[in-house]
């Protein structure tokens, strides 16, 4: 496969519309294929960021008149002082509420004057605290707090970023069953293309599986190159891609990170495989019709 046979390789064209065909679709194959592996992987590292911000801290907010609102807040952090899984609890200050308001309402908002919520922050320590026993406790020591642990926005993220990744590599799978029709077809138009060649091939001597070598080989390692090329290509256009936003944008950090980049090494051999399977597939079939 390595060396290959030289005259074995004069069976098949080593330019034309096939060898073009083919290189094409496997570089193209493998273009979108590293964009498809970046976004499996990016969702999962998504996820995973936002999975654990949203683990480790809960909201905490206080509904209660004007007149209980302080006793209330105390009373909660009292509440929260003493629960086993939490390692801190703060009151937001009206400065940090109007911030958080700021996009929706603007910079003018009267905090101070409107009947808005006391929001508390709290963040768990490594073992989390019992979120329905701590409901109870609040409901009897601050009738107006509710808890809010995040688990309605983990949920759904989880359950996204699964969907997400299938996605990928789902469509991983329909990249590499595209590439293996083209590289058939390819094949098959050169086979039919040199039937004569074949012909007498045969009445020399030669056996099939030694002509059929010479296009699986061939068409390999232009599957492989295509393919190199494409993925050469990909990787690329990714460094061009936003980097991480600290911030937490959605459309940030879809590029490979560290030891991902290792992933689309695969690509190239990946294709290679497919150009083989497919080729040896095409081969073994337009030669047994040509009997």
């Amino acid at each position: 496969m390595i060396t290959g046979d030289g005259q074995a390789d004069r069976v098949v064209p080593p330019t034309g519309f096939t060898a073009r065909l083919t290189l094409f679709s496997a570089a193209a194959m493998a273009f979108l294929a590293v964009f498809a592996m970046a976004l499996s992987l990016a969702t999962d590292r998504l996820a995973d960021r936002w999975g654990d911000e949203l683990a480790r801290a809960s909201t905490l907010r206080i509904s209660a008149p004007q007149g209980q609102m302080a006793a209330q807040t105390e009373a909660a952090l009292r509440v929260l002082e003493t629960t086993p899984g939490i390692a801190s609890a703060r009151a937001l200050s009206d400065e940090e509420q109007r911030a958080l308001l700021e996009p929706w309402f603007g910079p003018d908002l009267p905090v101070d004057r409107l009947p808005i919520p006391r929001l508390i922050e709290i963040i768990e320590d490594g073992e989390g605290f019992d979120a329905e026993g701590l409901r109870l406790r609040l409901a009897a020591e601050a009738p107006g707090a509710v808890l809010d642990d995040h688990t309605r926005w983990r949920k759904p993220l989880i359950k996204a970023a699964s969907r997400l990744r299938l996605l990928g590599w789902l469509s991983l799978l329909l990249i590499g069953g595209t590439m293996a029709a083209m590289i058939t077809l390819a094949a098959n138009a050169a086979l039919a293309a040199n039937a004569q060649v074949i012909q007498v091939l045969r009445l020399v001597g030669a056996q099939d599986s030694y002509i059929a070598q010479a296009f699986v080989r061939r068409f390999t390692l232009r599957g492989l190159i295509g393919a190199g090329v494409g993925t050469v290509l990909g990787c690329l256009a990714t460094l061009i891609l936003p980097s991480t936003d600290v911030a937490g944008g959605f459309l940030t950090g879809l590029g490979f990170q560290g030891w991902h980049w290792l992933w689309p090494l695969l690509i190239p051999i990946l294709g290679a495989g497919v150009a083989f399977a497919a080729t040896a597939m095409a081969a073994r079939t337009t030669l047994r019709g040509m009997t």
